[in-house]
């Protein structure tokens, strides 16, 4: 479904995507080139994205919210041969970034001839598991973003073992308020729902009323949210409506136990959650049956290896994992992003319980070290947000001639709060070396567009 309610059917899929991917080889686009896609949810960006893959092009999803900086940025990295944009302000900021892109700030392509005859149109759907389909950019929650260059065979592997882990069916139907320019928006529930054969509800943006509304009636039954969402569903007493859904997912950034319990008390089932990133797609997810453990994210999926190095760090292994990241020269495979014998680096710190279910820690960039001990910030905001009046913590090391680094609270609260009190909450549960050494209030985290905390602007 469209944004505007209207149905659209496979077949309607199909003709649209061949017509886009045939308009853009008549425009002079060859397999392997990278094509901007930067608008709104609709499903004219649906049509777009398909019709690129089925060329053979390389999609290269962009925020529509994005400054001129950040576009310009990406554009100098990713170095297109087109771009479709929904607004003429930021395909004015695409063709000044010193491309030589064919830019058309219409998803419907005008400006572009028709599709050519039959005997004049180039062969569609013929890329291999291994040509690359989408060129994508990580969060950049730690520092500058890199350009994750992924095949169709990583975007198969991954929608296959998600559909197969979760029983998703033709008879499912997708709530998708995510953005479609994220992994979690578009490699999670748009290929799902295409491998699946299921049907997917479009919308704009998240809105807890609509969400339950739209939940209550029945008509959809999965839905993929965010921690923030889930968040907003339970401040506006409405997380009940989920109770109809067959499946809730919750992904793309931590969601804690106490949250977690909430929602499974309003909503009558815990979110299920799983762990994934844009290089890999999904790795692991919580169970469909058994225990969904808060703060773990289960299993390996299907054809994923996994496996926890002697220094906290989860490597994996699989047909959804990149080969490497985007060069100009190439693919690069830095010695930081794979070990000797060809497992990914995830740079997350994690352990195993004793029923194999994985449980992060923390980001490997993000550990702290404070008198030689080390530190998981993650652990430190677990305890802080137990205490009555904290909102969200955000826990960072900051230079220190004594200590190297010392453990500071970023704090939000709904309340005026004695940091000394704070610190002697956190004293009760943690050991002294872990302990804040200041606390610092804030009105609200920095956060990108998924709801990940920016520690890089802390």
């Amino acid at each position: 479904m469209d944004t505007d309610g209207t149905w659209l059917t496979g077949e309607q899929l199909e003709t649209g995507s061949s017509d886009v991917a045939r308009r853009l080889g008549a425009a002079g686009l060859s397999p392997g080139d990278r094509v901007i896609l930067c608008a709104g949810t609709s499903a004219a960006w649906l049509i777009a994205y398909l019709g690129l893959l089925r060329a053979g092009l390389v999609a290269v999803p962009v925020n529509p919210g994005y400054t001129r900086h950040e576009v310009e940025r990406l554009v100098r990295a990713a170095r297109p041969s087109a771009a479709l944009i929904d607004g003429r302000e930021i395909a004015a900021w695409v063709a000044g970034a010193g491309s030589e892109s064919l830019v058309l700030s219409d998803l419907g392509l005008g400006g572009l001839p028709p599709a050519p005859h039959d005997t004049d149109q180039p062969p569609l759907d013929t890329a291999g598991p291994d040509d690359p389909a989408l060129l994508l950019f990580t969060s950049g929650t730690t520092g500058a973003p890199k350009g994750a260059l992924l095949s169709h065979g990583n975007l198969l592997a991954s929608a296959r073992a998600v559909t197969l882990a979760w029983r998703w069916s033709q008879d499912d139907r997708l709530l998708l308020t995510l953005p479609l320019f994220h992994m979690h928006g578009l490699g999670v529930g748009i290929n799902g729902s295409l491998v699946s054969g299921g049907q997917v509800v479009l919308r704009p943006g998240f809105d807890a009323g609509e969400v339950a509304e739209r939940c209550r009636t029945g008509e959809v039954s999965l839905f993929f949210g965010v921690p923030a969402m889930y968040e907003r569903l339970l401040s506006a007493g409405l997380a009940d409506s989920l109770a109809p859904l067959r499946l809730i997912v919750s992904g793309s950034a931590p969601l804690a136990a106490a949250q977690s319990d909430a929602v499974a008390a309003a909503g009558g089932q815990r979110p299920l959650e799983r762990y994934g990133m844009t290089e890999t797609v999904m790795l692991t997810s919580n169970p469909i049956d058994g225990p969904r453990k808060p703060g773990g994210v289960g299993l390996p999926l299907p054809g994923v290896e996994l496996r926890v190095a002697a220094d906290g760090e989860v490597q994996v292994s699989g047909p959804n994992v990149l080969a490497g990241y985007d060069a100009a020269d190439g693919l690069s495979r830095p010695e930081d992003a794979f070990t000797p014998d060809g497992w990914f680096r995830t740079g997350d710190l994690g352990e195993l319980d004793e029923d194999g279910h994985l449980r992060l820690i923390g980001r490997r960039k993000e550990l702290i070290i404070t008198g030689g001990f080390n530190v998981h910030p993650r652990e430190v905001e677990e305890a802080l947000t137990e205490f009555p009046g904290v909102l969200e913590a955000a826990v960072v090391g900051r230079p220190s001639p004594e200590w190297g680094e010392a453990v500071t609270a970023v704090v939000v609260a709904d309340r005026p709060l004695d940091p000394a009190a704070l610190v002697a909450f956190a004293a009760k549960r943690l050991a002294p070396y872990k302990v804040p050494k200041a606390v610092e209030f804030v009105d609200a985290l920095p956060r990108n567009s998924l709801g990940k905390v920016l520690r890089h602007q802390i």
